[in-house]
């Protein structure tokens, strides 16, 4: 079986995970990375080419990772790309998802492509993981937490800020409420509740800070309904104390088997590199888009629908025999 050739488009934190997953995938390999900045200034010894002459490569790439921002990167890449190219994105504004499926789906299947879409963690494995918590327990609450972490959306959303030279969001989920429902006590939750967001940002000179926070604070999908604090800091402080990318989280079901009787069910992750976990989810479901290609499975793709097996090197069979 040939390798899945695989291009990489954007190198920032998740063009760079997608770079350094790919080794553990001896089934895969890299094209090149495609980058809207000049190709000979990235820091990589992996071959690297202008975004602009990106169409040379259709016969030569099988699946196109997007590793660009959800805010202003995928809406435009994602329906462009995918006119032209099996894709695989992160996308992971959640209220915008079934609006970008929708675009995705009717664009793949007119020109007979693959596009599997909001492959992360959260969406992504998370959603998987409602789906069948939900579906195993259908009487009962459902309860997600993100972090303590850096979330990659929202940080760069903040980059985008005007008067923003740096930036990088936390989201911090409320510990009491986490030990409450893990106990199986009944909380009120609300996402925007149960979390706050903390935002570090270095200026540019001569920025307006107030003009600057307000329009974080203010900004919609990301952070105008959340409990968010702005602090202003040095570039020295920054690069000292922000440079690390943890992330984590759970989805916890409280459930009733019967009247008398709950289950807990508790998937949760804990993560050294939120951007290296986000690829290499990114990079099994870019696995899963060339096998649906081979099978002329046309048109949009979520987690929801994808069998588990498709996202593994290994045949049916074997994984029958190893995981059942």
């Amino acid at each position: 079986m040939n390798n899945i050739r695989i291009g990489i488009v954007g190198y920032g934190n998740l063009g760079r995970g997608v770079e350094v997953g790919l080794n553990n995938h001896p089934d895969m390999e890299l094209v090149g990375i495609f980058s809207r900045r000049d190709p000979e200034t990235l820091d990589t010894t992996s071959p690297t080419y202008a975004l602009d002459d990106i169409l040379d490569f259709t016969d030569k790439i099988d699946v196109l990772i997007l590793c660009g921002g959800s805010k202003t990167d995928i809406p435009t890449q994602g329906p462009a790309l995918a006119e032209h190219f099996n894709t695989v994105d992160a996308y992971d504004t959640h209220a915008l998802i079934p609006e970008y499926y929708k675009k995705m789906d009717k664009i793949a299947q007119e020109n007979e492509n693959v596009a599997v879409i909001s492959t992360g963690w959260d969406p992504g494995l998370f959603s998987m993981n409602r789906l069948i918590q939900e579906a195993i327990l259908p009487t009962g609450d459902t309860y997600t937490f993100w972090g303590r972490g850096v979330s990659q959306g929202h940080s760069d959303a903040v980059r985008g800020v005007e008067g923003v030279k740096h930036a990088v969001q936390y989201t911090v989920p409320d510990p009491l409420m986490i030990d409450q429902i893990q106990e199986g006590k009944k909380v009120p939750y609300e996402a925007t509740e149960a979390h706050t967001r903390e935002v570090y940002v270095v200026l540019e000179e001569d920025a307006d800070p107030v003009a600057v926070e307000k329009a974080i604070k203010e900004m919609p999908d990301y952070f105008e309904d959340y409990r968010t604090s702005v602090s202003m800091i040095s570039e020295e402080e920054f690069n000292h104390e922000h440079q690390d990318m943890p992330h984590g989280g759970a989805v916890i079901r409280q459930g009733q088997t019967s009247e008398e009787e709950m289950s807990i069910i508790d998937y949760s992750l804990t993560l050294e590199s939120n951007p290296e976990f986000t690829a290499a989810v990114n990079i099994a479901y870019a696995r899963a888009a060339y096998k649906l290609a081979g099978e002329k499975q046309f048109g949009a793709h979520t987690v929801l629908d994808i069998p588990p097996y498709y996202l593994s090197s290994k045949s049916k069979e074997e994984l029958i025999a190893e995981l059942l």
